[in-house]
């Protein structure tokens, strides 16, 4: 039986990716140079599209069901932040930033503060980029282990070799192209578990008759798994338990991942490469600033689809409906949407084809997202740094070649990145770690902006010394605030500060203090070489 659900998913899964590479390589008849291959006269629903893979990718599927399967519905303030975030682009600064006719944040941030700057910034943002193309990557990679038993690294590198070719093959077209199928998938896919997974519960009015066995049902299971993991060497995390009304409150996460969130969102959304290349690359004004709106409204409600799936996960888990895996995964949530999936109908072949489209569309947020990102890493690579600094006398020809290399060589690293750091960390806190710095930048973007003051060493040192911080307060957490306690992993605050202020605040408040002295320290010598 489970052999026939496993090949239903992969058939149904293999005819996707090939529909996606076809696409893509389709759209290669329309990218006749550099420009073309980077963004140019892009349409609305385009732009929507391929902006919109920014937010909507690995994390915004099984990330936020796993929160959804420990918190319940305030894990899908993940799609909300990045709703409220591109909101916030597209009514302050979507005008402003097409207006300046370039195709990346850093040729927008040399607007303000010079050639160096964009220099400095280009290589952080492209950090951020590659940090959240490998955290799709392992998304993407642990999908594929767990629902078709294909090891981790073969199934990284099977999805790369796929989104890499169709990238390379069409650029931005193929982004935009491809992304229309993935952003109709996605939603449709997810409408599509909800409903199944609902009939499989027995309706709505079971979730909170399930979710209240949780403190005896559930500590049974869990003592259960614990014995089984430490008899194989492994630990586990255990997810909070509590009274069923928990999942439904929206600020059951916390205030202070919330706030993290929101702000990292706020002032990410305005420096994200990927999601604002195709803005930039808008035919007008007018369209670039239509277009953020729509996307900050196709991106928010769909946390809240992905988030319900992790609560009913946690529901079928606790009422003894769902089969999980011996070693006890499910229990830390990491497992709860694909482990959904495979236990979505009673009937194997029914359930391997809704497993199938619902596996496809979560791959297709994961396509959706990885595309863009090695696509804009690529550009500012290219634009910001070959172009820019390195050959200004470069052809158009050479520029499209480099591009494609770039382009590769992200996808590389991404793969790469993910095999090696698959153990490291929580999906969502490698990407809000990468957002924590974009989100800082744009705090010394906005002086620049509006503070005459604001300088160009100031800007570049600032950048470098906020880098360092938010990588260092993130690493800082992961190595001392977490012990083992009888074969359990739990969280140890050696200090209170640790708490309320993430990387996400600190980066912020280093960002603004250290561009302010900075800047005093370092004043602009020539303002009127600053366009």
């Amino acid at each position: 039986m489970e052999a026939i659900f496993t090949n239903i998913q992969l058939i149904i899964i293999v005819l996707y990716f090939a529909l996606t590479v076809v696409v893509g390589l389709l759209a290669m008849r329309k990218t006749k140079g550099s420009d073309s291959f980077h963004g140019v006269a892009m349409g609305m629903f385009a732009i929507v599209a391929a902006s919109a893979g920014e937010w909507l990718g690995g994390t915004s599927t099984t990330g936020v069901a796993e929160y959804g399967f420990d918190y319940g519905l305030s894990g899908a303030w993940y799609t909300i932040s990045n709703g409220i975030g591109t909101m916030f682009l597209a009514l302050l600064f979507a005008k402003l930033y097409r207006s300046l006719n370039s195709v990346t944040v850093p040729g927008i941030i040399e607007k303000f503060f010079g050639v160096r700057a964009r220099s400095v910034s280009s290589v952080l943002l492209t950090i951020v980029m590659l940090a959240v193309g490998l955290s799709q990557m392992i998304a993407a990679g642990k999908l594929g282990e767990s629902l078709l038993g294909i090891p981790f690294v073969y199934s990284v590198i099977g999805f790369a070799v796929i989104f890499i070719v169709y990238t390379l093959a069409g650029g931005m077209n193929a982004v935009a192209s491809t992304n229309k199928i993935h952003l109709f998938v996605m939603y449709g896919g997810a409408i599509v578990a909800v409903i199944f997974a609902v009939v499989k519960l027995g309706g709505l009015s079971e979730i909170s008759t399930a979710l209240g066995t949780v403190s005896a049902g559930t500590q049974a299971a869990i003592d259960g798994a614990k014995a089984v993991a430490e008899t194989a060497g492994k630990t586990l995390k255990v997810s909070p338990q509590g009274d069923a009304s928990r999942y439904f409150g929206m600020m059951t996460i916390g205030f202070t991942k919330v706030s993290s969130w929101v702000i990292a969102s706020l002032l990410g959304a305005c420096t994200a490469q990927a999601g604002i290349q195709p803005i930039l690359a808008a035919k007008n004004v007018a369209t670039a600033k239509k277009a953020a709106i729509i996307t900050a409204f196709v991106c928010a409600p769909f946390g809240l689809l992905t988030a319900f799936l992790g609560i009913v996960a946690k529901a079928l888990f606790n009422n003894g409906t769902m089969v999980y895996d011996a070693t006890g995964a499910l229990i830390n949530g990491k497992s709860a949407l694909p482990t959904l999936m495979m236990n979505i109908h009673d009937n194997p072949a029914v359930g391997g084809i809704i497993g199938g489209i619902v596996l496809a569309s979560i791959l297709a947020a994961i396509l959706s997202t990885v595309s863009p990102i090695i696509l804009a890493s690529g550009t500012m690579i290219t634009k910001d740094l070959y172009q820019r600094v390195f050959k200004p006398e470069a052809t158009d020809k050479e520029v499209l070649r480099i591009s494609r290399v770039t382009t590769a060589l992200s996808g590389v690293v991404c793969t790469i990145g993910a095999i090696a750091l698959v153990e490291m960390s929580a999906v969502l806190d490698i990407v809000y770690a990468a957002y924590s710095l974009r989100g800082a930048i744009f705090v010394i973007v906005l002086l620049g902006i509006y503070w005459k003051l604001a300088s160009e060493k100031a800007a570049c040192r600032s950048m470098i010394c906020t880098g360092v911080v938010a990588v260092f307060w993130k690493a800082y957490n992961l190595v001392n605030f977490k012990e083992i306690v009888n074969g359990v992993e739990t969280v140890v605050h050696h200090y209170p500060i640790a708490d309320w202020i993430s990387e996400t605040y600190a980066a912020v408040i280093v960002a603004a203090i250290t561009m302010v002295l900075l800047s005093l320290v370092f004043p602009k010598k020539d303002s009127a070489a600053k366009a």
